[in-house]
């Protein structure tokens, strides 16, 4: 299966462990036709792909950023992923982070609550 518009993804907090929803959600968006970028500050590939330890180390542009991390984290994360200037932000269950949802509205990311997973399998990506 092929997207139509193939997207540069970065997935923060992509994990190794097939199990996660994470991993699911990489794997699906290569079957998918898109690029994956996986971001863990821990690990160095998952499957095959180079992992970058941060998202100010993401080279090149991102058309969409999806969120595996809870606001613990990603309230830390508001500056560099304004920096790294996606089209959007998908705030996946359990990822919801509204103040953060919000500074990035302000620069003109767009931001959602959805699950990847399920939008891949409708074709609403």
């Amino acid at each position: 299966m092929s997207a139509r518009n193939p997207e540069r993804v970065a997935v923060i907090g992509a994990s190794e462990n097939p199990g996660r929803y994470s991993h699911r959600a990489l794997v699906m968006l290569r079957e998918h036709g898109h690029q994956v970028v996986p971001v863990h500050p821990k690990l160095a590939t998952i499957e095959g792909l180079p992992v970058a330890p941060d998202i100010a180390s993401i080279e090149g542009p991102v058309d969409t950023v999806t969120m595996y991390v809870g606001p613990q984290i990603s309230s830390g994360l508001a500056d560099a992923l304004i920096a790294l200037k996606p089209r959007r932000v998908i705030f996946n269950p359990g990822a919801e982070n509204p103040a953060l949802a919000a500074k990035l509205s302000t620069a003109g990311i767009t931001c959602e609550d959805a699950c990847t997973l399920v939008l891949l399998r409708t074709g609403a990506f």
